[in-house]
């Protein structure tokens, strides 16, 4: 039983890091998505950035 130990150990250390690459690319790809969304509106409207409200009310522009 000892001997089986290592490999399991091993497949489940290889495992966790596929999943976390797995969700990892995930969240890059939506943030991806989401900055060529912005950029093909900001071409469609003639626009030179998107602008945002800060905290103190003031709107600046969006920076990636």
């Amino acid at each position: 039983m000892v001997e089986l130990m290592p490999p399991f150990v091993l497949l489940g250390i290889v495992g966790a890091a596929a999943y976390y690459g797995l969700q990892r690319m995930k969240k890059d790809a939506v943030r991806v998505m989401e900055r060529n969304r912005r950029a093909e509106m900001e071409t469609r409207t003639g626009a030179h950035g998107t602008l945002v409200r800060g905290e103190d009310g003031v709107y600046r522009i969006r920076k990636d």
